[in-house]
């Protein structure tokens, strides 16, 4: 994709409404951050007016002494898919798994700030993290198949609340197939075991068990970083099919894939948010020379 030319003097000054402040395009943000400053992210106007689902603010992750996630503020967009991007390293795949505190399972982690999942405090004292984990799907960069059948992996969710309703389970296990563009494929082999499946096959298999429970949000975490280009391709059909039914915050390290699926684009470089926006905006003007850099490819 061909970059505008942006005409950027050193140390423009940008004033972004919505959190008060003054920043400078290209004023070293990244050297900044390399010496451990916290600098200020760049939050694009039209973020404003978008419903959120999900709302993150003043964010802060520690794993023992060293800190992973600095002060991230930022809103996910109902009904829209939001991308994460930037170098390995730069704590992506560690915000997306905060959201459903994945996060929890590592003794040393400690978080400040907060996340709020339709207004509810994900993080606040006695929240019942496996009711809360109900309400997101999760999908994971290698394709995870429980070994059973296809038909009992899609409904695996029903099940554990106890639901024997067979017309239902039966109901929602096509309506999720069909969902994941996968129920013309298996139609004939619910019953057999899902292991036999494709690698890009149990992707969306494992899709499909995401959205059986009609989650708030999705959570993709490099869903295609396993897969050939063929099944690349029709995970990132299968996300722009969920678009609007689904809210969904995907990582990737592919910004081709970021640029083809997604509508708002938040970039980040070591722990820090540096520009969110929406998605042609950051790939074709983004407002800071930072953001140019890395989706032009002159680094990461």
């Amino acid at each position: 994709m061909a970059m505008a030319n942006l005409q950027l003097e050193p140390e423009m000054p940008v004033t972004n409404d919505e959190y008060g402040d003054t920043m400078t395009i290209n004023g070293g943000r990244l050297e900044a951050i390399q010496r451990g400053e916290q600098v200020d992210s760049y939050t694009h106007e039209i973020l404003k007016n978008e419903e959120a689902v999900l709302d993150i603010a003043n964010f802060n992750l520690w794993y023992g002494n060293d800190q992973a996630l600095h002060n991230i503020t930022m809103c996910v967009p109902h009904g829209k898919v939001t991308a994460l991007i930037g170098p390995s390293g730069c704590g992506k795949s560690t915000l997306l798994r905060s959201v459903n505190r994945l996060n929890d399972l590592i003794d040393s982690v400690r978080i400040e700030g907060s996340m709020r999942l339709s207004g509810d405090d994900i993080y606040t004292t006695g929240v019942d993290v496996i009711e809360l984990r109900k309400r997101m799907g999760m999908v994971f960069q290698k394709s995870n198949p429980f070994p059973m059948s296809i038909y009992e992996n899609v409904i695996y969710s029903l099940r554990i609340d106890g639901e024997r309703n067979r017309s239902l389970l039966d109901e929602v296990c096509e309506r999720s197939l069909r969902g994941a563009a996968l129920w013309d494929e298996v139609k004939d082999r619910l019953h057999s075991s899902a292991l036999a499946l494709s690698g890009g096959q149990q992707q969306r298999l494992c899709i499909a068990r995401a959205i059986a429970a009609e989650p708030e949000v999705l959570l993709m975490d490099e869903p295609c970083s396993s897969l050939d280009p063929i099944a690349t391709s029709k995970i990132e059909d299968l996300i722009e099919e969920l678009k609007g039914s689904y809210t969904v915050l995907i990582v990737t390290h592919n910004m081709q894939q970021a640029s083809r699926t997604s509508d708002y684009t938040a970039f980040m470089y070591l722990g820090q948010l540096i520009e969110y926006g929406a998605t042609d905006e950051i790939f074709t003007n983004p407002a800071l020379k930072e953001t140019e850099d890395y989706v032009s490819g002159r680094f990461g």
